[in-house]
């Protein structure tokens, strides 16, 4: 692409706020120079840049630090740029293999279907769907078939490869690797050539697969694509990545009043980063909200604005309100207007253990565990903790409550 147009003298102060915009809560934005070119460029031509995210269907859903990503494209997006959602469905069938110490099983084009299907629904909470290009790699993948795979791959040496941290530890520990791994960020790579890409967006641990596209580009002769990666965001408990698999994720399909909750309960330390990286307020709002927390305000104000930013963008206004009144309500005790009721048989009307009881509502998992909720005083009938393992409730109906946030009606009969 001819950058003609490109003078040495200093950005303007649009391509400096755009530069910003670029920068908040990155990891590794490179290289950034030839990023202030593009922008340049952009604003002398009016022509916007192509910004790429490819996402692989691997799960059915998304959590909230998936989103972290998704935020950044809106922030570009917003300033006029092209957005370009790439569903992975071809590079789903090799399996990334970033941050693996084994081989990751490729997924069926039958899972691939079912989960593409609601990606992008999801993505379009946060990105604006009337200015969101969809695509799907399989568009140029599958054309190129065993000659030009074979092609492509002569465009990158075994040796490069296995610099990459994760083939070279998995080849130093012992543990196989198979050849078909290879092909993965090779055809991430060749995205960026088909679409020509001018920014790629990924998380940390996606670096080597997006210095690939700029690797392949100049094989085909294309301007190469800047690069730009996202942290992965901590969950509910500050320390580990979110994670499903760790239970400490907010997953964006949850309803408003469990995500509200679940935001309220993460540290006033964490509340930070993840403003920033959550967020659609600017850095300076959140910069003078910081600055009344450190002048004495309670933090829980500004804890409770992020709760109900993120609880509406993926609910509704009108939910994220409902959800802080439901919180409210249960701080002081009270009962929500809504929650599950059931009715229990009792056997030959013989009152029931309450261990059972929370079991057989789903309010603990185990006998064991709802033992263990009572010896912390996390259980209630009515209102009243409950201390006595061997309690036994008969005929009637009970609001039990296990926590903060689990509540059922249950009619015993």
């Amino acid at each position: 692409m001819n950058q003609s147009v490109v003078t040495n003298s200093p950005p303007s102060d649009s391509v400096r706020r755009a530069l910003e915009v670029s920068l908040r809560g990155v990891d590794e934005l490179l290289p950034q120079d030839e990023w202030v070119r593009k922008l340049t460029r952009s604003e002398a031509t009016g022509q916007p840049l192509r910004i790429k995210l490819g996402l692989d269907p691997t799960a059915p859903d998304i959590h909230i630090g998936h989103t972290v990503v998704l935020n950044k494209m809106r922030q570009l997006q917003d300033l006029g740029h092209q957005v370009i959602f790439l569903i992975g469905d071809f590079t789903s069938l090799i399996g990334d293999p970033s941050g693996r110490n084994n081989t990751r099983p490729p997924l069926t084009p039958e899972q691939i279907k079912v989960n593409a299907e609601t990606y992008y629904k999801q993505a379009s909470l946060v990105l604006d769907p009337a200015r969101t290009e969809i695509r799907y790699n399989s568009e140029w993948c599958e054309p190129l078939g065993a000659t030009g795979m074979i092609q492509l791959a002569s465009r990158y040496t075994v040796a490069r490869m296995m610099e990459r941290n994760d083939f070279h530890d998995r080849f130093k520990a012992g543990n196989p690797i198979a050849v078909h791994e290879f092909l993965y960020p090779l055809m991430q790579g060749y995205d960026s050539v088909a679409l020509k890409s001018d920014l790629e967006l990924g998380g940390t641990d996606q670096k080597f697969n997006l210095l690939m596209g700029r690797h392949l580009q100049q094989e085909y002769g294309q301007e190469p694509q800047c690069i730009l990666t996202m942290p992965l965001l901590e969950g509910l408990d500050g320390i580990e990545k979110m994670s499903k698999s760790k239970n400490n994720y907010i997953g964006i399909s949850e309803d408003a009043n469990t995500m509200f909750a679940k935001v309220l309960s993460i540290s006033d330390v964490l509340m930070w980063r993840w403003f920033t990286l959550l967020s659609f307020k600017s850095l300076a709002e959140i910069a003078a909200l910081k600055a009344e927390v450190e002048g004495g305000r309670n933090p829980k104000d500004a804890k409770v604005l992020l709760a109900k930013e993120i609880t509406a963008r993926f609910h509704s206004a009108a939910a994220a309100d409902a959800a802080e009144q439901d919180f409210i309500n249960r701080s002081k005790g009270g009962v929500p207007d809504e929650i599950p009721e059931l009715n229990l048989a009792l056997a030959d009307g013989a009152p029931l253990g309450i261990g059972a009881l929370l079991k057989q509502a789903n309010l603990a998992p185990s006998g064991s565990e709802a033992n263990r909720l009572i010896d912390g005083g996390g259980v209630r009938v009515d209102s009243a903790v409950v201390s006595d393992k061997g309690l036994k409730l008969g005929a009637g109906t009970y609001v039990v409550q296990v926590g903060k946030r689990k509540f059922a009606r249950v009619t015993l009969g």
